[in-house]
């Protein structure tokens, strides 16, 4: 399969066609027909019942396609009676799309598949060319499942027997089209961020030691790099590879508030499968209280929890079981995971999403467990790497995980010890008396 360059935004339309040559069928043509065709032609452009119509036909022939290609799947339906050849009917075909749970499990056991990610991939063609036609809410599709994508991709490419691997050229391909959007975005600016800098007054506080003037004259002392200027690149190089998935996680990052729960959930469980083999030092962080706290709830019913030194043992299995069982269930394989290099450029997307789903109050129960978990494994990961970035920002993370649930349980039972009983007789109050002058 050969993914060539296409310009972003796709085929011209006939609307912008007409548009671009309007003036000069203005000025040559005299016939009234040719006249009306043209001012038709600049209506069309500018009416936005137009531009919808475009879009959803777009939309649904790219759901189409991808029906098509699909039903070839021993676990897919017939074209007909697919889940997804139905969301075509839909007002907004893209979004429906986005938000079916079916869809999105036929899409991802295809990504799993062994022999995804090659260049005859029909499923990362489609990704790459639906990226390509830069409609956002078909761009918000394909960066839907960029963490099951980046974490297929990262797991073969740093395994051990990654030679024996079929060639990833798709998943490269795919990752090469968003990143090529983004430098395109940016137009060779970095993304920086203004640090608050308290030698210098504010509307909030004085500084306690006066101004530091010698600040005042460097504009650039408060503001600092979040992302570096991006090159473009035509190949994924092993020195740009962290760089590149980088860059497409945080496309996925300034769309997280429309991803659904169940790509943020994958996103957390890869994440935590990056950290390499499981250790029970994550659930040390907080002391032993957590930990007899996990062993209450878990092993509760359990024969051997009777107060022994065998309840250390039979945590340690359970860990390690529950990381197997979570590795293999994503495809990556069992008996511990890849560990994955995570340099700064990739490191610090990663915390960007995980934060969002660790502290976002809209984020299921589900997704902030699952990111909760992830936090702490990339923490054990920096202590075992001693990179004290890492350990600084994950750190963080823990504490206002921990900062949070201790909040929320604690209004949990203020609300219910403030409650009072309903059998208690409650003293009736007087009546409220509004005086109001005549």
């Amino acid at each position: 399969m050969d993914f060539s360059v296409k310009p972003a935004g796709g085929s011209p339309s006939p609307s912008s066609s007409t548009s671009s040559s309007t003036p000069h069928r203005l000025k040559s043509a005299g016939t009234p027909t040719a006249t009306a065709a043209a001012v038709s032609g600049i209506s069309s452009d500018r009416d936005p019942m137009h531009s919808w119509w475009e879009s959803v036909s777009k939309q649904r022939s790219r759901i189409l396609s991808l029906s098509s290609l699909l039903s070839g799947d021993s676990h897919s339906e017939d074209v007909e009676g697919s889940p997804i050849s139905s969301l075509a009917d839909s007002d907004r075909p893209a979004l429906s799309l986005l938000s079916s749970r079916a869809a999105y499990s036929l899409i991802s056991s295809s990504l799993r598949n062994p022999a995804s990610g090659s260049g005859s991939d029909p499923l990362c063609q489609w990704l790459y060319e639906t990226y390509l036609s830069s409609d956002p809410p078909l761009r918000l599709v394909v960066l839907s499942f960029l963490p099951l994508l980046v974490g297929m991709y990262l797991s073969r490419i740093h395994s051990s027997d990654s030679s024996s691997l079929p060639s990833l050229s798709g998943f490269e391909a795919v990752l090469l089209a968003i990143y090529a959007a983004e430098v395109k975005a940016r137009a060779g600016k970095p993304i920086l961020v203004h640090i608050p800098d308290l030698a210098q007054p504010s509307l909030y506080h004085t500084p306690l030691n006066g101004v530091d003037k010698s600040r005042d004259s460097n504009p650039t002392a408060s503001v600092g790099v979040l992302s570096p200027q991006l090159e473009p690149q035509i190949a994924v190089k092993s020195t740009k590879r962290a760089s590149i998935v980088g860059v497409g996680l945080q496309c996925y990052f300034k769309e997280i508030s429309q991803m659904p729960a169940w790509s943020k959930l994958e996103f957390c469980k890869l994440s935590a499968s990056w950290a390499g083999q499981d250790c029970d030092c994550k659930e040390k962080i907080d002391g032993d209280e957590d930990k007899v706290l996990a062993l209450t709830n878990g092993f509760a019913d359990s024969p051997s929890f009777n107060g022994n030194s065998e309840i250390e043992d039979d945590f340690d299995r359970l860990a390690i079981r529950e990381n197997e069982e979570q590795l293999s269930s994503n495809g990556i394989g069992g008996g511990g995971g890849v560990r994955i290099p995570l340099p700064w450029e990739l490191f610090q997307p990663t915390l960007r999403i995980l934060g969002h789903c660790l502290l976002s109050p809209l984020n299921t129960v589900d997704v902030k467990d699952e990111a909760s978990n992830a936090v702490r494994s990339l923490y054990a990961r920096a202590s075992h790497d001693l990179n004290p970035q890492a350990i600084l920002a994950t750190r963080s993370l823990v504490n206002l995980d921990t900062s949070a649930r201790t909040s929320a349980k604690n209004a949990s039972a203020g609300t219910v010890n403030g409650s009072s009983n309903v059998n208690t007789p409650s003293k009736s109050k007087k009546p409220e008396i509004l005086l109001s002058s005549k």
